[in-house]
């Protein structure tokens, strides 16, 4: 099955290139277009209604540049606006939840933390997974600031390092073995939370399970693109200039009120 149509991605700003780099990594091939709301940043903070109208307003522009499926690259959208999206749109969505179960299911002292925004923490989604897993001590903090920072280009900032520590301490004390990112932006902060962490405390973002669930839907539902070269389009409404350099300024950003 051939479709030559683009994959759609979206991010309440740029922590969702994160998502991106995975799925371009794993299906090079493919178009893709990414659109980051940059100027409704950090969507953590917002309400669930303000969240679905956001989410939904960032579909519509996908739509309209013909995605073939839309991936939410974004925690605090999937579990706050995910459901609406299926309901209202005739397209596969590809939602991106914390990786709580790989965490548990081989966490050896029963205990793992969580870094995520309040926005995730809080639905009605986490709290269903989170309650799968009764007999492990699930450690959840909110990174206030961290989202904030990140799309002020500020990612190896003292301030960036300073939150951190006041986040990770606590879990290292608590004995987590893993530390799962429930936020797009996160992985971005690895290498200052390796510095942080014992080397024996496991890292886990979605990134790599998030392409290669759209790729299975691809496969069987939507149909892949039929060779060529590929093209990559990234829209933001904010600007432009932190979102090139987290792309290393190897690809062109358009800025477009949305």
């Amino acid at each position: 099955m051939k479709n030559n149509n683009p994959i759609g991605l979206f991010d309440s700003g740029i922590g969702g290139t994160s998502i991106w780099s995975a799925i371009h990594s794993l299906m090079p091939d493919e178009d893709t277009i990414y659109l980051a709301d940059s100027k409704n940043a950090p969507y953590g903070q917002r309400s669930k209604e303000e969240i679905i109208a956001l989410s939904m307003k960032n579909t519509e522009f996908l739509l309209e540049m013909n995605a073939k499926i839309i991936v939410v690259a974004c925690n605090t959208a999937t579990t706050n606006a995910i459901k609406e999206l299926r309901a209202k749109y005739d397209v596969p969505f590809i939602g991106i939840e914390p990786a709580i179960k790989p965490a548990a299911n081989n966490s050896r002292t029963q205990t793992i933390g969580i870094l995520a925004t309040k926005g995730t923490l809080s639905s009605e989604l986490f709290n269903k997974a989170v309650e799968i897993y009764q007999d492990t001590q699930i450690i959840e903090q909110v990174g206030h600031g961290l989202v904030q920072l990140i799309e002020d280009g500020k990612i190896n900032s003292p301030e960036v390092d300073e939150l951190l520590h006041s986040y990770l301490e606590p879990m290292i004390a608590a004995n987590i073995d893993y530390l799962v990112l429930g936020c797009s932006h996160y992985p971005y902060l690895i290498p200052q939370i390796e510095k942080i962490l014992p080397s024996h405390i496991k890292i886990i973002d979605s990134g790599e399970a998030v392409a290669r669930q759209t790729q299975k839907v691809l496969q069987e539902k939507v149909g892949f693109r039929a060779g060529g070269k590929s093209s990559f389009a990234f829209y933001t409404n904010s600007d432009s200039e932190v979102l090139s350099e987290i792309l290393e300024n190897k690809y062109a950003v358009v800025r477009r009120d949305f």
